[in-house]
């Protein structure tokens, strides 16, 4: 799929962007290009050590800014597929510093789309969403939840070119750089894991079923859509029994921003929701294409009208054990209890 192909990833020296790169170096050896475009030297630095241009000829490090549309322009020459990575994800860090959350997430967002349709080779622009799109209470939910619509509605002003924009949507990544579970693992030592309410539920998805989801998304996406996973929930009750059972677990109260529950489809959703077995797909409420018209022509089903998809009413939760192996597996391979 990726042979002879040139590939380029925004915010490619984050936590997904790397579990991308080294999983198309692996399995796509003879892929032309593969340009990890960022705006933080030290961070390219530093995975160039993981990902030589010695080692694999193919990769390149580009650093830039979503922001910058003319440096975009210039990263994306000669692209095939760009895979959206970039944005700032802090949630209080946004609620302190909206604009520049804005100026990132959702101008830079408009840049990258602009620069797409500009660039004649370009085939497939996959964004990276996130479940605090879904009915956001935050500034960086509403912000991801914009870009998710300037990116669905860049397939109606893309005239006779050949080029598809799709969204993948997931929870929290096992393991993500600022997520919750090495939080609690640093915490651990400390013997207190705060907790911020007792009845918070998380979605939970790792690193390589992110990047098969979006490996899976540039091959079959028809271009408007908003995939989401079926995946586990846990409690984050659970998640501290799972990692700290000795630690006093303080209940502290939930953070500005913060929900108890995340959602990815909500109830409004589900006219245009259909489900193709291992994803879901939210479509455009625009243009001819409708569900119905959409499982037609991909053998797939309707969701039932005022289906929602959230982390505390999931029927599949992982248990204590069940988390304690996903860490051993995803983090820490020497994590013991």
């Amino acid at each position: 799929m990726f042979n002879d192909k040139s590939i380029l990833i925004t915010g490619g020296t984050g936590s997904f962007g790397k579990s991308f790169v080294k999983t198309i170096l692996t399995h796509y050896p003879n892929v032309k290009r593969l340009v990890v475009y960022s705006r933080d030297e030290l961070k390219q630095f530093e995975m160039s050590q993981m990902f030589s241009s010695d080692q694999y000829p193919s990769i390149r490090y580009f650093i830039g800014d979503i922001r910058d549309r003319d440096r975009l322009r210039r990263g994306l020459e000669g692209i095939d597929t760009v895979i959206h990575a970039a944005a700032l994800k802090q949630v209080p860090a946004a609620e302190y510093n909206p604009f520049e959350c804005i100026k990132t997430n959702i101008l830079g967002a408009q840049n990258l789309i602009e620069a797409c349709l500009d660039t004649n080779s370009i085939r497939n622009v996959i964004a990276l969403s996130t479940d605090k799109a879904a009915a956001p209470i935050n500034l960086y939910g509403a912000t991801k939840l914009c870009s998710d619509k300037l990116f669905v509605a860049a397939n109606n002003i893309k005239g006779q070119r050949d080029i598809r924009f799709s969204v993948v949507r997931y929870g929290n990544v096992m393991g993500s750089r600022g997520s919750v579970v090495p939080f609690f693992l640093k915490k651990r030592p400390t013997g207190i894991l705060p907790i911020t309410d007792p009845h918070m539920t998380r979605f939970n998805i790792s690193l390589q079923d992110g990047v098969d989801m979006v490996m899976w998304t540039i091959k079959n996406s028809r271009g408007g859509e908003v995939f989401v996973p079926k995946i586990a929930s846990y409690k984050i009750t659970d998640l501290a029994m799972a990692i700290g059972p000795e630690c006093e677990h303080p209940i502290v109260g939930i953070r500005p921003g913060e929900k108890i529950h995340e959602e990815m489809i909500t109830d409004s959703d589900s006219f245009n929701t259909v489900d193709l077995g291992r994803y879901y797909a939210i479509l455009p409420t625009t243009g001819k294409q409708n569900a119905q018209h959409y499982c037609d022509h991909n053998g797939c089903k309707l969701v039932p009208p005022g289906f929602a998809y959230n982390s505390g009413t999931n029927p599949d939760f992982l248990t204590v054990e069940q988390l304690r192996e996903l860490i051993r597996q995803d983090v820490d391979p020497n994590f013991e209890v």
